[in-house]
């Protein structure tokens, strides 16, 4: 037998997943995270669950993981020394960054520190024109001084990001040869190799945060490789990138910055799989840890991607799928601030100590604790068992942070803090739905995340969305979402364009030359030619426009009828997304990209043969508080096992069901049906039908 790992590592716990690559079977587990060291979680999750399963560590044919090592150390400034290297007169770029504020409204609202210091920021005389050609030649002799001075600052990495490098890289091209030779032990970052395009600001950044974490991501996976050599694993891991693609770790070494959202990005991935199994293919995804809740969105089966997101206040040039980050989890923190007013989060108690239900210390209350006190989990103890929940720590904090400090009983204060965090995460549904143009109650919400089970249905129903879909196992989805994705990476190119047949040869070439890139990273990654594809996509823009919109292009589409089709579909994005489009308007083009997959195994999710279509009954009954309902109050609740359900089985709300991995709530105007693939999907306004027997 054959077996498939993927691991997911979050702020709280270490989900992992094992799949018989032979059966279709799947086991889930978890453990809790290990932030000083992330690979000693994961090292001890792939051993117990395989331990567990009596399955030799030589039967593991594949593994893949998401981490979160390069955002935290990005978020706790713990990256290398870096230093940067910049065309004369731009040497303050990174600080002056962009006219725009962090918070338009706060005037004293600072932005954060750049990541290299102006100490170690340098600048070399060398100047090309717009369109690439060399106006002055790069000072070698001025190059070198600075490479001998960064060799007595002794710093770890260096960024070079020159003028115009995009049109032409000649100039960095030389400049990391001279690094190499006079100064071979420290890691190089060229913008020409992360972000060939414009946009000066945004490329000096990512370049920067690439160069910043490359040597933590460096020794991180060097460690990480020889820890699953060691302990009989016979093949290399893969690592998530914040599109959703995997890469061998090799390849994440180069650019670390393409893993900044790796974590996130492997559940939407696994949301997307989902969509290809269902008749839903309009999805919103709602991802909610122990530290916070993701949002992402997904139209006809496909993830929206973003060309330029902040990673921890710094733009990042690179394409992530886009998603949006609030601070709400099962362990954010409920305060009263300076005028009365209960909040929740972003503060996270986090895995350490974690919520007070927890009994590792913590003091303070959380959502995991309101959620205790209101009896929505298993007062017995949690994962299966394995964890017990202390009820009367969460009285305790709850009362003496909010109760003595307002009017409030504590059943209104648990009922309270679970309000907030719910209308926090509704704010961030709107966020990706309404604010782009999509109406909720188009899609289908799906809720995974250890804590997105018990929140979901207050979701659903306060943004209208019809049914709620919660996989199998979403406490360990992310981690599952990384056996059904493929290799994947991004190539760009810039040369603005008018659209028509003059610029159609030059517009080929760049797609040539990428596919030709793209070929050969899937050959070294051992894909075989028939398992490669490629997606193409221009961005398009009005003259005189500040940003641009992706439009895809297939390649027979690049002739001078084909060009038409593309500023016809240009025309109905720019009116979906801005709500106009002038027909008559002069159109450029400006980037150029392509996407080159390599199509991996994907983890097997058997669909069941027959339906057991009946109501179940409750293994047991507890009475639960609920404030959501048309008459707030205790309701009795029947207590289901969620490996006692089968496809066609149905419950009708009030109801909880429970599993290792999370719990799941359906509001007593709700119901829920277990679907082929064994999912759970909640009706979110009812439609029980009437047990035929």
């Amino acid at each position: 037998m054959r077996y498939m790992v993927g691991v997911d590592v979050g702020g709280t716990f270490t989900d992992v997943t094992l799949v018989d690559s032979d059966k279709g079977s799947i086991k889930n587990h978890k453990v809790p995270s290990t932030p000083k060291d992330p690979s000693h979680a994961i090292m001890t999750g792939i051993e117990q669950i395989l331990e567990m399963n009596s399955i030799p560590f030589n039967e593991v044919e594949y593994l893949a993981h998401g981490t979160t090592v390069a955002t935290n150390a990005l978020i706790e400034r713990k990256g290398a020394k870096t230093a940067l290297i910049v065309t004369k007169g731009f040497r303050d770029l990174l600080e002056i960054a962009r006219q725009t504020r962090p918070h338009l409204y706060d005037l004293f609202k600072e932005k954060p520190e750049t990541v290299i210091p102006g100490d170690l920021r340098f600048e070399v005389e060398e100047r090309l024109y717009a369109d690439g050609s060399v106006r002055t030649p790069i000072n070698i002799n001025e190059l070198r001084k600075v490479i001998e001075h960064l060799k007595e600052k002794e710093v770890t990495s260096i960024a070079v990001c020159f003028l115009f490098s995009f049109n032409n890289p000649i100039h960095e091209k030389v400049a990391v040869e001279e690094i190499k030779r006079l100064f071979p032990e420290v890691y190089v970052s060229a913008s020409h190799q992360i972000v060939p395009e414009f946009r000066e600001y945004p490329r000096i950044s990512t370049t920067s945060l690439n160069a910043y974490l490359g040597p933590v991501m460096k020794t991180y996976m060097e460690n990480f490789q020889n820890s699953v050599h060691s302990v009989g694993i016979p093949v290399d891991p893969y690592i998530t990138q914040s599109n959703g693609g995997i890469i061998s770790i090799q390849e994440s070494v180069s650019s670390p910055v393409r893993t900044a959202v790796s974590g996130p990005a492997a559940g939407i991935v696994a949301a997307s799989h989902l969509s290809e199994l269902t008749d839903y293919r309009n999805l919103i995804t709602f991802d909610m840890g122990g530290t916070s809740a993701d949002f992402s969105l997904i139209e006809n089966g496909e993830p929206k991607v973003s060309m330029e997101r902040e990673v921890e206040g710094f733009p990042a040039r690179i394409q992530m799928l886009d998603i949006y980050t609030y601070g709400a989890g099962g362990g954010s923190i409920a305060w009263i601030d300076a005028g009365g007013a209960l909040k929740v989060g972003p503060e996270s108690a986090g895995s350490t100590p974690g919520p007070a239900a927890y009994g590792r210390g913590g003091t303070l209350p959380t959502v995991t604790d309101a959620n205790v006190v209101l009896g929505r989990l298993n007062p017995n103890g949690i994962l299966g068992g394995r964890m017990d929940l202390d009820v009367e720590a969460s009285k305790r904090v709850i009362q003496e942070h909010i109760c003595d400090k307002t009017n409030l009983s504590l059943l209104e204060a648990a009922s309270g803090i679970l309000s907030i965090v719910n209308a926090n995460m509704t704010r961030g549904v709107r966020l990706i739905s309404v604010e782009k143009g999509h109406s909720p109650s188009d899609f289908a919400l799906v809720s995974f995340g250890g804590g997105g089970g018990l929140h979901c249905g207050a979701l659903a129903k306060a943004l209208n969305i019809p049914h709620v879909i919660v996989p199998p196992s979403p406490g360990t989805f992310c981690s599952l979402g990384l056996l059904v994705t493929d290799i994947r990476r991004d190539y760009v190119r810039t040369e603005l364009l008018e659209p028509g047949e003059d610029s159609l040869i030059t517009i080929r070439q760049h797609f040539e030359s990428m596919k030709v890139e793209g070929t050969q990273l899937l050959a070294k990654e051992n894909v075989h030619p028939s398992k490669r594809s490629f997606s193409l996509d221009i961005d398009v823009r009005f003259v005189g426009q500040n940003y641009e919109l992706p439009v895809p292009v297939q390649w027979e589409e690049l002739t001078s009828d084909g060009v038409q089709h593309i500023i016809s579909r240009f025309h109905k994005i720019h009116e979906k997304n801005y709500g106009y489009s002038d027909e008559e308007g002069k159109i450029e083009f400006v980037n150029y990209r392509v996407t080159a997959f390599g199509e991996l195994p994907k983890a097997p999710l058997v669909k069941a043969s027959q339906e057991d279509n009946c109501l179940v009954e409750a293994v047991s009954y507890r009475d639960v508080y609920f404030s959501e309902a048309n008459n707030l109050g205790y309701y009795k609740t029947g207590i289901y096992n969620r490996s006692d359900l089968n496809a066609g089985n149905r419950v009708q709300g009030p109801a909880i069901i429970e599993q290792m991995d999370t719990t799941i709530l359906i509001l007593p105007s709700q119901s829920a049906v277990i679907d082929p693939y064994q999912n759970l999907i909640i009706n979110t306004f009812g439609e029980v039908e009437k047990n035929e027997a």
